[in-house]
């Protein structure tokens, strides 16, 4: 744990706001975990971009990492929320982040958060500051990098958020958001 700065400004009718994850670290997954995962999803490891490496990643909380090859396998989400809940528990993890590359500074990701006692969350800065991290320290990006992390498309709630990642330290986040 540690300290997570934030900061805010208006521009125009929004706000934005920024803010500094703690010093990342991922683990690559476990290979039990991550059939159980993927069994809960409906998923199978050829529709996995081997490119990415599932892993569980960190900057202030755990976020699992998968990254599927299509956006067409990202679009598709539909799993067991119970049972995903329950394991999501048991192994300390906040969110799946579910990720598709769409070049090297553009992801889709979709966040199942059952725990949070949603199906999917549209804008998570914290599994976003993570993924960075996982990326710049696992040497998957060449570092310093933007990455702009497009979340929420699918289930109607879209989100942009801007993924600043240094060559060591914190991981910045920028977005905006609207009140629900």
């Amino acid at each position: 744990m540690g300290e997570v700065p934030v900061a805010v400004k208006t521009e125009g009718k929004f706000k934005i706001a920024a803010l500094t994850s703690i010093e990342p670290e991922y683990q690559l997954a476990e290979a039990a975990l991550l059939e159980q995962i993927l069994k809960l999803l409906g998923w199978q490891t050829d529709e996995l971009d081997p490119a990415i490496p599932p892993a569980n990643a960190y900057a202030g909380n755990w976020h699992f990492v998968i990254a599927a090859n299509s956006k067409e396998r990202l679009d598709d989400l539909s799993y067991d929320f119970d049972g995903l809940k329950q394991l999501m528990q048991a192994e300390n993890i906040t969110t799946l982040q579910l990720i598709w590359r769409e070049s090297d500074s553009v992801i889709h990701s979709r966040n199942p958060f059952p725990i949070g006692g949603v199906v999917e969350d549209p804008a998570t800065g914290a599994a976003a500051a993570a993924l960075g991290g996982y990326l710049r320290e696992a040497g998957l990006i060449q570092a310093p990098a933007h990455i702009s992390v497009h979340q929420g498309v699918v289930m109607g709630r879209p989100s942009l958020l801007e993924v600043i990642i240094p060559t060591s330290g914190g991981i910045t986040i920028t977005g905006t958001a609207v009140a629900i």
